[in-house]
């Protein structure tokens, strides 16, 4: 299923878009798309009521593209936490003249900065550093603390989006403190368009992952490259802290961010606009298009 939340900001409803791209409202059958209502039992037995919750008025199949109609807002409601993973591929630690880890590098992001995947992203005031990262997002969706192994770690996972971890490098590496800063400003992590459940991704390591600015092609990747995959990484982190259903893990992003171009770097600027995307066989985790704002 392809999970959404529609509606204008902080009144989103829940959502499904159908095999025929009809969106259908499941405010009937659970109240947003968060916490219990991700496990995926729930989502299995949810399967079979899609044909029979009522079509959206307004909408269009194209609007997923293009925005158009109803406004599609972040998958999932307000995570608990976002947790991402630096330099998960080895081509993007080279770029930006980093070793490879040799065991996940773990940083937080603030939930708020989870939006939609059409809404504005705003550089932050002062800013001449901000960058651009396309991720696969990882979405749990049953408790996930002390797993004996990373066999057992799919089995938590609610779902697959597309995630832009927007980052302000001047903030998350020249400063002091840590990543955190840099990656939790306003705005700083469009979600969507929709959440993927997991029973149709059958191989979370065969997704392309690309991203452009301006129509010009800045990523192009492969979750086969990633350093530590999404078992060991889902595994990894229980044994940390507890994973909640809700909770969002941004998976690292392969090379082509400005940080790693030479100078003068293409950071992103008020009006540029970037397209995310995630694929594979017979996946489709949809595209994001952000125009850039001015905070």
């Amino acid at each position: 299923m392809r999970l959404v939340r529609f509606g204008e900001h902080g009144a989103e409803v829940p959502g499904v878009l159908d095999a025929d791209g009809v969106l259908r409202d499941a405010s009937s059958l659970v109240t947003d798309w968060d916490g219990g209502s991700l496990a995926p039992e729930r989502l299995a037995a949810l399967d079979g009521r899609v044909a029979d919750l009522p079509a959206v008025p307004g909408w269009a199949p194209e609007h997923a593209v293009d925005g158009g109609g109803v406004r599609l807002g972040s998958p999932v409601a307000r995570p608990g936490k976002v947790v991402c993973i630096g330099v998960n591929y080895a081509d993007h630690a080279a770029e930006s003249g980093m070793d490879t880890p040799p065991e996940p590098v773990v940083f937080m992001k603030d939930p708020w900065t989870v939006i939609g995947h059409r809404d504005t992203v705003l550089v932050p005031r002062g800013s001449v550093k901000t960058d651009y990262e396309v991720e696969l997002a990882v979405v749990i969706g049953s408790t996930a603390r002390y797993l004996d192994s990373p066999d057992d770690a799919l089995a938590c996972v609610a779902g697959y989006a597309v995630s832009h971890d927007v980052s302000e490098r001047h903030l998350q590496l020249e400063g002091t403190g840590t990543w955190d800063k840099g990656k939790s400003c306003e705005t700083f992590n469009p979600l969507g368009p929709w959440l993927l459940t997991a029973d149709e991704v059958p191989d979370p390591q065969d997704l392309r992952l690309r991203l452009s600015v301006n129509g010009e092609q800045r990523q192009d990747g492969s979750t086969a490259q990633m350093v530590f995959g999404v078992a060991a990484l889902v595994h990894y982190l229980s044994q940390v802290m507890v994973l909640h259903p809700g909770d969002v893990i941004n998976s690292g992003t392969p090379a082509g961010v400005a940080l790693g171009f030479p100078d003068p770097k293409p950071y992103l600027r008020e009006g540029d606009v970037v397209e995310c995307s995630i694929s594979g066989s017979g996946t489709d985790l949809g595209t994001q298009r952000t125009v850039m704002g001015q905070a």
